[in-house]
């Protein structure tokens, strides 16, 4: 073995991998149309039921607590039926997520653990929320969570989706638009991570037929958990501020475009993705995109709902940097023609929808409101 190659210890299934892919294709009611219909409900606004019990994937959500995890958990058991998706990680969940459908203590870093679980639960799609961790201290442990979660899904057949960010674009990279394929060369070690990520998976797809999906995915808003003080979550953090103080101090200059998404788009994105028969993907990887703007145009469109908003920039040498080296835009050309990717929320959307959720959160908790 070439030092520093990393070779998982199920290579040599490769072939039956393939084949296992295979013979899934050939699976009764998962043929192209069936899956195409199942695509179209999703694509309804129609709350739907779980499919038919044969039809359904056995899901494990790894770092299911995050600001994702619960939210997919929750559309993919209406989707698949409650006992079908495992929420996973290490922390302790809330009671409404207990009781919501199966948690797991799962450490992404035991590997014996998590095979038990992946065997037990005759587990067939994976999706590795973990991969989300975006400290610095932690780059050396999210490289190791994701080979082991690489070799279970290889050994044991698994489609596996590992996400990956904006963050794996650089100062070298086309910006207005990034496209999917361009040189990357992020500046970060979380980026540097996950144009790992994106290799890696690549590499085992194409050398042993391994079921590997990643979606790039732009700044997420949503309200489930507060900021955590991200180079985009100025973008939160500012619904929140407008609701309680009416005055939110942007660590970013007032002209920095960055791609951003609502959540309900992203968890929809992943679902679809992971849908998609593998036939019709080009690529592993894909940029997904929604919208694009600044602080100043978020600001603007906030106030046609709370005049009073006050925005003073005092910008973040580090975090501004980090922006500066950023996409303005993605490319998603490729997913919309694949596999049938559009976004449902524009800016005036997302907007309406987070003032309104923030304000709903916030009365049930008795905070004021202004």
């Amino acid at each position: 073995m070439q030092p520093g190659v990393f070779v998982p210890t199920a290579a040599a299934l490769g072939p039956f991998c393939r084949d296992c892919l295979s013979r899934a294709r050939s699976l009764p009611g998962l043929s192209l149309s069936g899956l195409h219909r199942q695509m179209s409900r999703w694509n309804s606004r129609d709350s739907s039921s779980p499919l038919p019990s044969q039809n359904n994937p056995r899901i494990l959500i790894t770092g299911g607590l995050g600001q994702l995890g619960t939210g997919l958990a929750q559309i993919l058991r209406k989707h698949y039926g409650k006992d079908n998706v495992i929420l996973s990680d290490i922390k302790k969940p809330q009671p409404h997520v207990s009781e919501s459908g199966p948690f797991v203590y799962a450490d992404v870093l035991d590997y014996k653990h998590l095979r038990e679980l992946v065997v037990n639960n005759r587990i067939t799609w994976m999706v590795h929320y973990s991969a989300l961790l975006s400290a610095v201290g932690e780059a050396n442990m999210a490289l190791a969570r994701l080979h082991n979660v690489l070799d279970l899904a290889l050994e044991n057949c698994l489609r596996i989706f590992v996400p990956s960010t904006i963050g794996a674009f650089g100062p070298s990279s086309p910006r207005d638009p990034a496209p999917d394929l361009c040189v990357q060369r992020p500046r970060t070690i979380y980026g540097v991570s996950k144009v790992h990520g994106e290799l890696m998976g690549e590499y085992l797809h194409h050398k042993y037929g391994l079921d590997f999906r990643c979606l790039r995915y732009p700044g997420v808003i949503s309200v489930n958990g507060p900021p955590g003080g991200g180079t985009t979550d100025y973008a939160v953090q500012i619904f929140h501020d407008a609701l309680s103080t009416g005055h939110h101090e942007c660590y970013l200059r007032p002209d920095t475009r960055l791609p951003m998404m609502h959540i309900s788009d992203c968890h929809r994105a992943t679902i679809e993705f992971m849908q998609a028969p593998e036939c019709q993907l080009s690529l592993r990887t894909y940029n997904i995109a929604a919208m694009s703007f600044t602080p100043e145009e978020l600001a603007q469109e906030i106030r046609k709902h709370l005049p009073h908003l006050k925005v003073t920039y005092n910008p973040d040498s580090v975090r501004q940097n980090i922006a500066d080296s950023w996409p303005v835009r993605f490319d998603d050309t490729n997913a919309r023609r694949d596999w049938g990717w559009a976004p449902t929320y524009a800016l005036e959307e997302l907007v309406s929808d987070m003032l309104r959720s923030i304000r709903q959160k916030r009365t049930n908790e008795g905070l004021p409101v202004s």
